[in-house]
């Protein structure tokens, strides 16, 4: 009979921060690439070291050990370091789409610099794994997965839980994505550290080897063992070799060998059983106890999600696209910024930091990381506009263009700052300057389009303040501006265009016209919306007849737990705002938009009572503890300013809180008045169908789920959307009811110590924008989720200057054109390889789909290397990454040329 193989890989799983901040675990980074160097040319049957999928690890090593550069790329031609193919390990439920992408993109142009990349997709200790995983594997050309979570039951400190039934009986399955994409896939059953810190000695060896080898037989399909000998920043094991030469003396029916990730994957490929399991879709613990599906990292630090999902909006759908759209002028793309902001983003991704599981000190440092990347896509979309400003002649004296860069046609408010009159310091001093701006007499102005229509706008008195030019050619120009701020309400702006505007003088004085409010009521032509003494809402839907109650309750519960697990206090019950009067205040009221703040005050316990410290110093697992609230009950104010459009379903909310208190939970609840067995959420290139109902081994009476910008409900007849800005938690209750978690504040890290995370209570004021759509027909939910998409991307504007330039672009256009029902586009950007436009975006349906986008001539894998002539077809849940053409948007003054 053959032996079995035991396939021992060396790594170290490197959370690049975590319960250490970041410069201490980089410098024992430093220490164990050090020893790896040495330890190569010390030992000649080591055989190599994983270096944990993440190519940022190099990056790491060698801002601190530039010398030895020639050494790291030696090792790794040899086969002695094996990388990649991921630039970091993320966490693939809290950042988007495209940064899941980009994550990739980067780590391929890391490893052809490095010259080779382990043909895996790694996802070791991610917490919970979306279902277009085969989908990115296969578009990034990677056949196998290797993933530690997801499918089999883990608990306190990573031990496999006992349980009758699993997914999948093997470690090794077939994982198939919605589109029906398959890879195989590597699940660590006995967690990634099951053979580390292999004895020497004989009898420890006996021992050692006897429990791991039994263990991992359990799952294993074939006659190949896998055995991870390392850890969570696990120093290289030096005698390893001694190690392995004493389990082959006494335990001669197997063959221990020191291995790699090409050589053991292809031996399992040649040796698979045909009764492989599969498994489908997302693999998040579902059929577990539910303790630790760790889901609730969506809502820690929800200010870190907020600043994520601001930065990734500025990036992927701002900077970007405008910086394809002045390509056309300037012929120049820039990509090595935009590669540096996304790295810098990228490097809050991991799942111990953006899950907001770590020390204080290390979310301070992304807060940091986050401003960085931020200002440098502020840097590029002000220049990218900059550059489109002098390819536009203005109209008239204060011209000003708006760009709508979502994909999607998009309803809401555009903000501009049009600059009336500006004072060069070279004209005078600038008090003088200042003061002969300010002494002029205000104007009235107006707003109208290219047709000469007026458009509904809101402009302030003008206001004097410094500001000041960097030219690209001299010094800096500083000037006082005399100014005036326009709100253009604009309804349906299409996708991808940009629009030119006027502000024009006027005589004409404002009639005050009738709004939308009467009383406690908001009325539009597709609803009336009534606010109840208690600040919950009645909303009446004209088109279907129907009505919803008490909409827009608040519920605050204590939490014990930490911040990877939510756990409300036994014996105590959740406190509702509906408890109390709320007072209303009428902040806007046009036929263009209408604002009421509801104002409530909860009485709430300040924090949990003393016995909670005193159980986390004993590192007593959350679900024994005993601590309750604390009975000393403080007010928490919530205001929510409700907002409401004369020609949208689509309710915005902006709700904002002192958080003075500890310990505790704030969810707003939306009852649908629908009872279905699922729903749908906003996923990673996916719009996942996820049950109500959990499995029958789940123990937790709590069921968090992840979400990017939405979550919905419906029937066959009627549906609600909610939406959501970095909000990435909800949870449905009793089959019907949304409850969108706002904020949830902890004092403990948690997991396998005890880490006090003070800032983890998220304590001051917070804000948080979410919204209420209500739709007809299952097939019409679509737009609504387009409609939650746009809501994400505001619009952009720059004010146009006389000049003597050909006018390259006319005064309204389009940067692409995409015409379909169920496509949700995810990215516009140029191909480094040759500056040709970029398409990405994926079918969020389960039906096929034609998808129209003019231009469009090839399709590209999601390395973006070209693949197939562009179809129309779109297969169900099918992501599609396509060059196209540029959009012929001559100017009239070009074409008479």
């Amino acid at each position: 009979m053959k032996k079995k193989t035991i396939h021992i890989i060396s790594h170290s799983h490197w959370d690049r921060e975590w319960y250490m901040a970041y410069e201490q675990h980089h410098m024992r980074l430093v220490n164990l690439l050090d020893d790896l160097l040495d330890l190569f040319k010390k030992d000649p049957e080591f055989d190599s070291f994983h270096l944990d999928g993440q190519t940022i690890i190099l990056d790491d090593y060698l801002q601190v050990r530039p010398e030895r550069e020639d050494e790291i790329r030696a090792a790794i031609s040899s086969g002695k370091l094996r990388i990649g193919p991921f630039y970091i390990l993320q966490d693939d439920f809290l950042i988007s789409s495209e940064s899941n992408v980009r994550n990739m993109l980067i780590g391929k142009k890391a490893t052809d610099f490095w010259g080779q990349k382990v043909p895996l997709g790694y996802f070791p200790d991610t917490f919970g794994n979306m279902g277009q995983t085969p989908q990115l594997m296969k578009g990034a050309g990677l056949e196998n997965v290797a993933f530690g979570r997801g499918v089999k039951p883990i608990g306190f400190d990573n031990q496999v839980l006992e349980q009758k039934t699993y997914s999948s009986q093997y470690s090794e399955m077939w994982w198939q994505g919605p589109d029906e994409s398959e890879i195989l896939g590597i699940l660590f059953a006995n967690w990634y550290s099951n053979g580390n810190e292999i004895p020497t000695e004989k009898d420890k060896a006996i021992s050692f080897w006897t429990k791991k080898i039994a263990d991992a037989e359990k799952f294993a399909s074939t006659p190949h063992i896998l055995m991870m000998n390392g850890g969570d920043h696990q120093p290289v094991q030096k005698d390893l070799s001694k190690a392995i030469r004493l389990a082959n003396e006494l335990f001669p029916e197997y063959e221990f060998i020191h291995s790699n990730w090409p050589t053991y994957l292809d031996a399992v490929r040649a040796t698979l059983p045909e009764d492989l399991s599969k498994v489908s879709g997302e693999l998040t613990s579902q059929e577990t106890d539910g303790w630790y599906t760790l889901a609730n990292t969506a809502s820690s630090r929800v200010y870190l999600k907020q600043k994520n999902t601001l930065v990734e909006r500025k990036l992927e759908n701002i900077a970007e696209p405008l910086a394809t759209l002045a390509y056309k002028i300037s012929g120049q793309y820039p990509h090595e910024k935009l590669l540096y902001a996304w790295k810098i983003l990228l490097q809050n991704h991991p799942h111990d930091s953006i899950c907001g599981c770590s020390l204080d000190s290390v979310h301070r440092e992304m807060m940091t990381r986050f401003e960085k990347a931020e200002t440098v896509a502020d840097y590029v979309l002000t220049d990218a506009l900059e550059t489109i400003s002098k390819a536009i002649q203005p109209n008239g004296e204060h011209s000003f263009v708006v760009f709508n860069t979502s994909a999607y046609d998009k309803t809401g408010e555009a903000e501009v700052e049009v600059v009336l009159e500006r004072k060069l310091f070279s004209e005078g001093l600038p008090v003088d300057l200042y003061r002969s701006l300010d002494a002029k007499v205000d104007q009235k102005f107006e707003v109208i389009d290219q047709t000469g229509q007026i458009v509904h706008a809101e402009i302030s008195k003008a206001e004097v303040l410094f500001d000041y030019d960097l030219p690209k050619d001299r010094f800096r120009v500083p000037y006082m501006k005399r100014f005036v701020k326009v709100k253009l309400f604009l309804n349906k702006m299409p996708a991808f265009s940009w629009q030119t505007f006027q502000l024009v003088s006027t005589d004409r004085s404002q009639t005050k016209e009738k709004g939308m409010i009467s009383g406690q009521e908001i009325e539009n032509s597709f609803f009336k919306l009534t606010i109840e003494k208690n600040g919950t809402l009645s909303i009446f839907d004209k088109v279907q007849n129907c009505n919803l109650s008490n909409i827009l309750e608040f519920e605050d519960t204590g939490d014990i737990g930490n911040e990877y697990i939510y756990f409300q206090p036994q014996h105590s019950k959740a406190i509702l705002s509906s408890e109390s009067e709320a007072t209303l205040t009428v902040i806007t009221d046009q036929p263009e938009i209408a604002q009421i703040e509801i104002k409530q005050n909860m009485m709430i316990p300040e924090s949990a009572d003393a016995l909670l410290e005193k159980e986390q110093q004993e590192v007593l697992e959350f679900r024994y503890r005993k601590a309750n609230r604390s009975k000393h009950l403080v007010p928490l104010e919530i205001k929510t300013i409700v907002t409401v459009r004369p020609d949208s379903r689509k309710i915005d909310f902006e709700t904002t809180i002192d958080n003075q208190m500890t310990n505790h939970r704030i969810r707003v609840l939306f009852p649908s008045g629908l009872t279905t067995e699922s729903h749908e959420a906003d996923s990673i290139f996916e719009v996942v169908k996820r049950p109500n109902q959990v499995s029958e081994q789940w123990e937790n009476p709590t069921n968090p789920q992840h979400q990017q910008a939405f979550v919905n409900i419906h029937n066959a007849d009627y549906g609600l959307t909610i939406g959501n800005f970095g909000l990435n938690e909800y949870e449905i209750l009793n089959s019907s009811v949304i409850a969108l978690t706002l904020v949830r504040s902890v004092g403990e890290l948690g997991d396998w110590g005890y880490f006090p995370t003070p800032e983890a209570q998220t304590q001051g004021r917070l804000k948080f924008t979410y919204s209420l759509e209500m739709h007809d027909a299952p097939e019409s939910r679509y737009q609504t989720y387009k409609n939650a998409y746009a809501s994400q991307i505001p619009f952009s504007s720059v004010q146009l200057r006389h000049h003597d330039n050909v006018s390259i672009l006319p005064n309204n256009g389009k940067i692409v054109d995409i015409s379909a029902d169920t496509f949700a586009t995810t990215a516009l950007k140029r191909r480094e390889a040759d500056d040709r436009i970029v398409l990405r975006g994926y079918n969020m349906s389960d039906q096929a789909e034609i998808v129209h986008i003019v231009g469009a001539f090839k399709e590209l894998n999601l390395l973006e290397e070209e693949q197939d002539d562009f179809s129309q077809d779109l297969k169900p849940y099918e992501i599609k990454t396509i060059l196209v053409h540029e959009m012929n948007n001559s100017s009239a003054q070009e074409e008479k040329q």
